[in-house]
């Protein structure tokens, strides 16, 4: 199993949610909750009831994204006759890596994209706000103007201003893993006074 940091962490699926199972090879599924659903462990998670246009026999497999106590995560999933089974543990290349002291929350964040395309590199404004934070990365949820869900493909780095409890906090950030409206990166830079901030506001107790 993938080190996700599940250790005294609460996988929490509430009912309504609206998840995505991911699929490099097929279209992305979206399937809405319709029960609550928690567990400590992946495999301690039960078959989660949902609502989704597939008809009866279709069975698919991909990535979900879940929310635990220590942040968000991804797992391995089997969506068939409107049931969506945890099978296990992401790729270790896309998990939400949990080495470092981190919290989650939602802090605003707002700042420029730099993405890479044939025709040359070009600069986008994005906004959204940061659901997980650690003192080497973090993982963004962007919006747009409308509240829709919006995030340029093919982003290389972002300078982000996010609104910590300290203030706003600066921070260069390099893409490590990006999948529809959510980015994870690490920091290339970030203001040494920030640096200091985070380290006391992550660190456990």
């Amino acid at each position: 199993m993938a080190d996700d940091g599940r250790e005294g962490s609460m996988i929490t699926v509430p009912a309504g949610s609206s998840l995505t199972l991911r699929n490099p090879g097929a279209q992305d599924a979206v399937v809405v909750t319709l029960a609550d659903v928690s567990a400590e462990f992946f495999t301690e998670l039960p078959a989660i009831p949902v609502l989704s246009l597939d008809g009866p026999g279709v069975r698919r497999i991909g990535i979900v994204e879940l929310v635990t106590s220590s942040g968000v995560t991804w797992a391995e999933a089997e969506l068939r006759d409107g049931q969506l089974q945890i099978i296990g543990d992401a790729p270790t290349e896309v998990v939400q890596r949990r080495a470092s002291a981190r919290k989650p929350g939602t802090y605003p964040a707002a700042g420029t994209a730099q993405i890479d395309r044939p025709v040359g590199r070009r600069l986008v404004a994005v906004s959204g706000r940061v659901e997980d934070i650690s003192t080497d990365g973090l993982l963004l949820r962007a919006t747009g103007d409308d509240g829709v869900p919006s995030l340029p493909s093919g982003i290389e780095r972002t300078l982000l201003h996010v609104t910590m409890p300290w203030g706003e906090m600066t921070a260069a950030v390099a893409t490590v893993d990006q999948r529809a409206d959510l980015l994870r990166g690490t920091y290339e830079w970030i203001d040494p006074v920030d640096a200091a901030a985070l380290v006391r506001f992550c660190s456990p107790g």
